[in-house]
C-alpha cells in the first residue's frame, strides 16, 4: 500500500470520526457537590456561584418540617435509604427556602452532595440527566413551585422519575438521586370534571397517585403574628439592621398588613426594604455543619 493511499485513508477515517456523534460526557462536576441549574438544551448542569439562601436557624415556626427534612437528606448524603419529599402548603411559607438551607447545612459536612434545580418544563429530561451521572455523585433534584392542570399529562414523566426506573437509579432508597418538590397544593394535579371520559374515576385516581409516590409529605401552614415578628427580629439581628429599634415591630406589622399576608417571604421582603433604607447589604455568612 502506497504512502499516498495510507494518507488518504487516514484523512477519511478522521473525517468520519468527526461526523460520528460522540456520547455525552458524564457530569463530573456533580460528584464534587455544589448548586446547579439543569439546562437540557445544552446538556449541562450550570453551576450557581452564589446561591441565594437563608440560614437554617432563621427559618422559624417550622421546627418539625425542618427536623424531618434534615434527617431525610442527611441519610441520603450518607448513602442510607431516604424518601423523595413533597413540601406543600401556603405560599411564602418557607418551602423552597428550607430545601436550600437543608442542602447547605448537610453539604457543609458532606461536600459531595449536589443540588440541581430542574424547571417544571424540563422534567421529561431528568432520566437523560441521571444516565450521565458519575458513579460517585449523590444529587438532590429540586423542582420548585410545581403543579399540573387536569389536561396536562406532564405529570406522567414525573411519576416515572419517582418510581425509580427499571434499574432503581432514580430511587432515593437505593440510588443516586433524591427528588424534593415544593407546591402550593398537596395533590399536584388539579382534579378535572371528567366530562367526556369513559372512566373519569380512573383518571382522577391516576392523577392523585402522583403525590402518593413521595414517601415524605411536609405541610406548611399560615404563620401567626408572634412567629412573623420573631423572624423579622432574628433576621435583622443577623444582618445588623438595628434589631433593637423600638419601632421595628410596628413597621413590620404595617408592612404585613399592606401585603395582606404574614409569612417568611413577607418578613424577608420587609428586611430587604429595611436594609435598603439603611444602606446595608443582605448577605449571610456560610453555614456551619449541622450537629
Amino acid at each position: 500500500m502506497s504512502d499516498d493511499l495510507i494518507t488518504r485513508l487516514e484523512r477519511i477515517a478522521t473525517a468520519l470520526e468527526r461526523l460520528t456523534p460522540q456520547p455525552p460526557a458524564p457530569l463530573d462536576a456533580l460528584a464534587r457537590g455544589g448548586v446547579f441549574r439543569w439546562e437540557p438544551r445544552s446538556g449541562q448542569a450550570v453551576p450557581v456561584a452564589r446561591p441565594r439562601r437563608v440560614p437554617l436557624d432563621l427559618l422559624l415556626g417550622i421546627d418539625d418540617q425542618k427536623a424531618r427534612l434534615l434527617a431525610n437528606v442527611s441519610r441520603f448524603a450518607q448513602g442510607q435509604p431516604a424518601n423523595h419529599a413533597l413540601l406543600w402548603g401556603v405560599r411564602g411559607g418557607g418551602k423552597s427556602a428550607l430545601v436550600k438551607a437543608v442542602h447547605a447545612s448537610v453539604a457543609a459536612s458532606s461536600p459531595q452532595l449536589a443540588l440541581v434545580e430542574v424547571a417544571r418544563g424540563d422534567i421529561a429530561s431528568v432520566p437523560g440527566l441521571v444516565a450521565r451521572l458519575p458513579a460517585a455523585a449523590r444529587v438532590i433534584l429540586f423542582i420548585d413551585d410545581l403543579s399540573f392542570d387536569a389536561r396536562d399529562d406532564g405529570y406522567k414523566a414525573l411519576k416515572t422519575v419517582l418510581d425509580g426506573g427499571v434499574d432503581g437509579t432514580l430511587s432515593g432508597d437505593s440510588g443516586q438521586v433524591l427528588v424534593l418538590v415544593t407546591s402550593n397544593r398537596r395533590h399536584l394535579v388539579a382534579r378535572g370534571d371528567g366530562a367526556g371520559e369513559f372512566r373519569p374515576d380512573e383518571t382522577a385516581e391516576e392523577q392523585i397517585s402522583l403525590s402518593d409516590r413521595f414517601g415524605l409529605w411536609l405541610g406548611f401552614h399560615p404563620m401567626d403574628q408572634d412567629t412573623y415578628l420573631a423572624v423579622v427580629r432574628a433576621t435583622c439581628a443577623r444582618l445588623d439592621l438595628a434589631a433593637d429599634d423600638p419601632g421595628l415591630e410596628a413597621a413590620a406589622l404595617v408592612w404585613s398588613r399592606q401585603r395582606g399576608a404574614r409569612s417568611g417571604r413577607t418578613a424577608w421582603q420587609f428586611v430587604v426594604d429595611r436594609a435598603g433604607a439603611l444602606g446595608r447589604p443582605v448577605h449571610f455568612e456560610p453555614q456551619e455543619p449541622h450537629p
